[in-house]
């Protein structure tokens, strides 16, 4: 089992999801229901599930996600900044043990910075 994010911006909306352990991410056309190609998160990595978005004012996005959760077990807290041409930037991390048992990511923008909550 896992979740899927969506969030709107000013070029559309974006939604992110898991498929066979991958969480992928695709941006719709402003005023369309069309989306672009799925992308995955990149980077190697096992079970991931459970991905939050957010976007900033400055055109900036933030893919957040779960690696190795599953029922009773916590796992690590993984993310990807993407700049506005959604490529993804050096900002990006992974914390080992970073999410709880039953728990979940969230991530919001504070005073124009993204704050990542697990």
């Amino acid at each position: 089992m896992s979740t899927m994010a969506l969030v709107e911006g000013p070029n559309g909306v974006v939604a992110a999801w898991e498929t066979d352990g991958q969480v992928y991410f695709a941006g719709s056309k402003p005023g369309t229901t069309s989306f672009a190609n799925p992308e995955a998160a990149p980077g190697a990595g096992r079970e991931r599930k459970h991905p939050a978005l957010a976007l900033s004012s400055q055109g900036e996005m933030i893919l957040v996600w779960t690696e190795g959760t599953g029922w009773e077990r916590g796992g690590a807290l993984a993310w990807q900044v993407f700049d506005k041409g959604c490529k993804p930037t050096g900002d990006k991390g992974r914390v080992d043990n970073g999410i709880p048992v039953w728990g979940l990511p969230t991530v919001v923008v504070i005073d124009g910075d993204f704050t990542i909550i697990h």
